[in-house]
């Protein structure tokens, strides 16, 4: 259908977000954000509207559909208020701005996200989802204070503003802090009260998958061989594979679980998650070789080449939660259903994934979930332990196909650069586990799409194409986490255009975005709106800091060019965010994982000879944190030089510039690593 045949038709249309675009026929006269909103509000005199969401946000869905879509309440909005849409993954550096305000304001956030503005930007009053009648009355009384008491309205507005700088600014250490093993020992103590140890995650719900907290842990445990925290691991990565946040039938997980038991998902899914748990299971696979991780490593992959694959390159963003009207409604199955479409099979598979007449979730329906081991319920069913995988296998197959029948959830087709670069990272990971070539080739395409779509010559990135002639600007976080995804990519191919590639990225990065004042990195330097504070990005959580990120990518970066300089400026980084890492070490796992690097200083690998690749290949079926680096001739890169001997495969294992001597087969140079 175009746009002629619709009733209404506003700005929102010459978008490619999706998000935006699902808004471009609503009765509501929005904006993209920009200047000319800001320039109407300021002629007319109107309060600004800031609404900010995603596509796979449900109860964004569900506001639009009561409010937006609505006649009334639109005629309302455009006649008393400039209305602006926003797409919080293409322009995270608003919604963050918007977001502290609601917080300040309510002591709560999320999205939908709407926030109500001064003609020049700054927030007065804000909140999230409100039902019809309830967002009816917001606007009239926000209207009728702006025109009868606006004074009282720009009064708030320098509080909140205020507030905003103040809640930003990070009390910085008045002393240089001694990096110490015994305080972080103290602060991991202190988060494993927290453990959740019957059903892995943190304690409650809901419960959010955190892969930088799963591989920070991971990497504690090579360290200090803490077998609790191994245990307390495995128990969260299996029950994240056995629970419904994984979807049993094609592989990836879910955003979140809304128990306590990773049950009930809410079903959207994300290419940030997917990308990191990657990381997090072949790593995992990498410490435990068990097989069960690298089932969901396979999986999830397929997944991802299946569902999230661009046809001009790159990943997209996410996955609807939602389907004909419905959260869920996709992924989910009566018993009646499975019964018919399995026949004889269906005891078997109805026992081993929880599906009950009743329904395990709401309505009957049931969410495919594992709670007995196959052993145990092919035992209670009399059946061999092959018989019932070979069943299982043909039963997931042929519900898979019936599913790809249903109407799908939307997909949302935003390439970002910063979430192409994490799958990046994931799929080396992978590589690295398994030596499967097929993710080695993926990682690759998907680095040559940044390369020659994202990249400029200079370093210099975009975070996303907008339309055919402009482009959202890039944020730190696809600075840092693109630098780190080409380090990655040359750990496994040895590729050194890849470390060029980080190094132009990361510089351009410490050009534009370095704030002298804390020691830290602005997440935004790009202004084509109102920007009421250049906020840093400190936190690690779904997805790690911008700023952790950037600092292990000038750690790395080091060390490979044996520059002091971005050594120097990592430690500063840490040294900064130290004494918070101590007291709430699971927001700031991503920085724990870099402290480690000083605290167990890196061994440095270097491979050299025509076999370095292969060499390398069969060193990284073990967990190695290690930094590595190889080539298979002669090398101008300063890790590298004066290593490289004609008709010699050679491995050496060095720290803190003191190498021993260099052997020539991975035992040998297992032994020296200390595995």
């Amino acid at each position: 259908m175009n746009s002629s045949e619709h009733k209404y038709t506003n700005r929102l249309i010459h978008e490619t977000s999706p998000y935006l675009l699902q808004h471009a026929h609503n009765p509501v006269d929005w904006y993209p954000w920009g200047p000319k909103a800001f320039e109407k509000a300021k002629k007319e005199n109107k309060l600004v509207l800031v609404s900010i969401g995603y596509a796979a946000c449900h109860w964004c869905h569900v506001m639009e559909h009561e409010s937006f879509e609505n006649e009334e309440v639109a005629q309302f909005m455009n006649k008393h208020f400039v209305c602006i849409k926003v797409d919080r993954e293409q322009r995270p550096d608003v919604d963050h701005q918007y977001m502290d305000a609601v917080q300040l304001l309510t002591g709560r956030g999320g999205w939908p996200l709407n926030c109500f503005a001064l003609p020049d930007g700054r927030p007065v009053w804000g909140g999230t989802y409100f039902n019809r009648q309830q967002w009816m009355s917001v606007l009239s009384q926000l209207t009728e204070l702006y025109q009868k008491e606006p004074a009282k309205l720009k009064q708030q507005a320098q509080q909140l503003a205020d507030g905003i700088v103040e809640s930003d600014n990070i009390a910085l250490p008045v002393e240089k802090s001694e990096f110490s093993k015994l305080d972080l020992d103290r602060a991991v103590d202190q988060w494993a009260q927290h453990f959740d140890r019957r059903w892995g995650g943190n304690q409650g719900a809901p419960k959010f998958p955190m892969p930088s907290n799963f591989i920070f842990l991971l990497n504690r445990y090579y360290h200090t061989k803490d077998t609790d925290l191994l245990q307390y691991l495995e128990t969260s990565l299996d029950r994240m594979a056995q629970g419904g946040i994984y979807d049993q039938l094609g592989g990836g997980f879910a955003r979140y679980s809304t128990d306590s038991r990773w049950k009930v998902p809410h079903f959207e899914k994300m290419l940030y998650d997917n990308a990191q748990l990657l990381m997090a299971y072949s790593q995992a696979f990498q410490l435990t070789h068990n097989p069960l991780y690298k089932k969901i490593v396979l999986q999830t992959v397929e997944f991802m080449q299946r569902e999230l694959l661009a046809p001009g390159g790159g990943f997209y963003a996410s996955i609807d939660a939602d389907s004909e009207g419905e959260e869920g409604r996709f992924y989910v199955f009566t018993k009646v259903e499975v019964t018919q479409l399995l026949g004889k099979s269906a005891p078997l598979f109805n026992a081993y994934y929880s599906i009950t007449e009743e329904g395990n979730w709401e309505d009957g329906k049931n969410v495919l979930f594992i709670q007995e081991p196959l052993e145990k319920v092919a035992q209670s069913l009399g059946i061999s332990i092959a018989k019932a995988e070979r069943s299982l296998a043909q039963s997931r197959k042929k519900l898979f196909e019936y599913r790809s029948y249903r109407p799908r959830p939307m997909t949302d087709t935003k390439v970002l650069t910063a979430w192409n670069a994490l799958a990046i990272s994931g799929l080396c990971s992978a590589y690295e586990a398994f030596g499967d070539e097929r993710f080695l080739n993926l990682a690759r395409q998907t680095a040559a799409f940044i390369q020659t779509q994202r990249i400029a010559g200079d370093g210099k990135l975009v975070r996303a194409r907008k339309n055919e002639t402009e482009f959202i600007p890039a944020f730190l976080d696809d600075y840092a986490l693109t630098a780190q995804a080409f380090l990655d990519l040359y750990r496994t191919n040895f590729d050194a255009s890849n470390l060029t590639i980080a190094k132009q990225i990361t510089d351009f990065a410490k050009a534009h975005f370095y704030d002298a004042k804390s020691g830290l990195f602005n997440y935004a330097a790009a202004d084509d709106g109102p920007v009421l504070n250049k906020k840093r990005e400190i936190t690690d959580n779904v997805i790690p800091a911008s700023n952790s990120s950037l600092a292990r990518a000038f750690y790395q970066l080091g060390i490979y060019f044996e520059d002091e300089t971005y050594i120097g400026l990592s430690r500063e980084m840490l040294r900064k965010v130290y004494p918070r890492l101590l007291q709430q070490l699971p927001y700031f796992s991503n920085w724990a994982l870099l402290l480690h690097r000083y605290l167990y200083p890196a061994k440095e690998v270097v491979i050299t000879g025509t076999k370095a690749l292969q060499l390398r290949k069969e060193l990284s079926t073990n967990y190695l944190p290690d930094i590595l680096a190889g080539s298979a001739t002669a090398s101008d890169i300063p890790l590298l030089q004066d290593r490289f001997i004609p008709g010699k495969n050679l491995i050496y294992v060095c720290e803190n510039k003191v190498c021993k001597m260099p052997v020539s087969t991975v035992g040998d140079a297992l032994k020296l690593i200390g595995n």
